[in-house]
């Protein structure tokens, strides 16, 4: 194998395991073919075909065992990754477990995983009850598990695999990824990234996973499973791989490529996970954190989709008002396309919440009438969950409070009330 400073091998494992529980309160009372025979109409191919050759194989096996010969689900880790209370009761009553079980060299398609998750959802569809994803540690309704399954074209959404756990450390955040594993790559890891951008980076480690992942891939086409498969020291992430990742791939801005570099973190432990670490290209002046900060701008289009929430004074109230009245003037620009050329219009509006509205910046993609903008979100919302990055957003001009035309290099026209909140201007003392 060739070994270069621009290269990096990464060790290939001989094999993958996936495995799956369905708890149930007494023994199935629906065979397991005959259960993936009544969701037919529900998978699409591959998994269809995946499912049914697997369970003919010594690949899977489908077993039902007492609950009490099977390790104990940890629940503080289940309720940290979202596991709810009746979810939690269901597992406490039950007194037997289906696991579901597959193997597989790695490579694309990962037939341990979906084949071993269809499964495992047609069980627990015909008794109403839950999949146990034991990797992720997670639980996934039957429908849920369904649909991160491939669709007819055999394209998934990452997030549905991969999830992003942080914690706080002394440097700031410490993101690692985890679900690459499922596919016999190492998990990712990047430290010391500001408290700020724990959305925007969760969904950059989400990009740059997916990209990794197709590098990783691409090196296991071959008949024969290599020992190595060496990955770009220097991986390029676009916002179009954050896009797909999210199941969005129509929904991107034309973003400028970040470059992050990866370097290899063996585990001391054997017990322990060994990781690849996202850092800056080498000879970066300053600390990582700052050019994570650089990254999400570009990647964001300048905007940083942290959410914010509105400030009272008469700053915020000056820049909201230059914003709506200028909606007009920008408004014809864009449709006549008068805007400066490689720059994009991005609009700031405002989402009901409990606390007041949350507000989140979205791309303009379609003007159709003074009243109504279209566009593709610029991060995720807290207070509305089917507002995600890329996803498609219909804005009424209502509640547009700014707007900013972004280049390259940041904002270029507009961007008020941006520009109060980066200035750390201060609501007014109550009178």
């Amino acid at each position: 194998m060739l070994i270069t400073d621009d290269f990096l091998p990464v060790p290939v494992p001989e094999s993958l395991n996936a495995t799956y529980l369905v708890p149930m309160a007494g023994l199935p009372t629906v065979g397991t073919k005959t259960a993936v025979q009544r969701l037919s109409g529900r998978l699409a191919e591959p998994v269809r075909g995946l499912a049914r050759r697997m369970l003919d194989s010594p690949l899977m096996s489908v077993d039902t065992r007492p609950i009490h010969e099977f390790p104990e689900l940890p629940p503080d880790l289940l309720t940290a990754f979202g596991a709810t209370e009746a979810q939690l009761a269901r597992l406490a009553a039950a007194t037997h477990l289906v696991v579901v079980q597959a193997d597989y060299r790695p490579g694309w398609p990962p037939a341990h995983e979906w084949a071993a998750r269809a499964v495992a959802a047609a069980v627990a569809d015909t008794v109403g009850g839950d999949v146990v994803d034991v990797f992720g540690l997670q639980f996934l309704d039957p429908a849920t598990a369904l649909r991160s399954l491939p669709d007819a074209q055999g394209r998934i959404r990452l997030v549905d695999w991969v999830l992003v756990p942080y914690s706080s450390d002394a440097d700031g955040l410490w993101f690692t990824t985890k679900g690459l594993r499922r596919f016999g790559l190492l998990e990712l890891q990047a430290q010391g990234v500001p408290d700020h951008l724990t959305r925007a980076w969760g969904a950059v480690m989400t990009g740059t996973a997916r990209r990794l992942l197709r590098d990783w891939t691409d090196g296991l086409t071959g008949e024969e499973v290599p020992a190595f498969v060496q990955l770009p020291v220097l991986a390029t992430v676009t916002g179009h791989d954050i896009a797909v990742a999210y199941g969005n791939p129509e929904q991107h801005g034309a973003t400028a490529p970040v470059l992050l570099r990866l370097e290899l973190d063996p585990a001391t432990d054997p017990e322990a996970d060994s990781f690849l670490t996202l850092r800056p290209p080498a000879g970066f002046p300053g600390p990582d954190g700052r050019y994570y900060a650089t990254a999400c701008g570009t990647l964001f289009t300048g905007i940083t989709p942290d959410v914010r929430y509105a400030r009272s004074g008469d700053a915020m109230s000056h820049a909201v008002a230059t914003a709506r009245a200028s909606l007009g003037d920008i408004r014809a620009r864009f449709l006549a396309g008068a805007l400066p050329p490689e720059t994009q219009l991005v609009v700031k509006y405002g989402l009901p919440g409990e606390d007041g509205p949350e507000y989140v910046w979205a791309g303009v993609t379609s003007w159709p009438t003074p009243e109504q903008i279209e566009g593709a979100s610029a991060s995720d919302a807290n207070t509305d969950p089917a507002v995600r990055i890329g996803s498609a957003v219909v804005v009424e001009a209502t509640d547009v409070v700014d707007w900013a035309v972004l280049d390259g290099t940041g904002v270029r026209e507009g961007g008020w009330t941006q520009a109060v909140l980066d200035a750390g201007e201060r609501p007014a003392p109550p009178v």
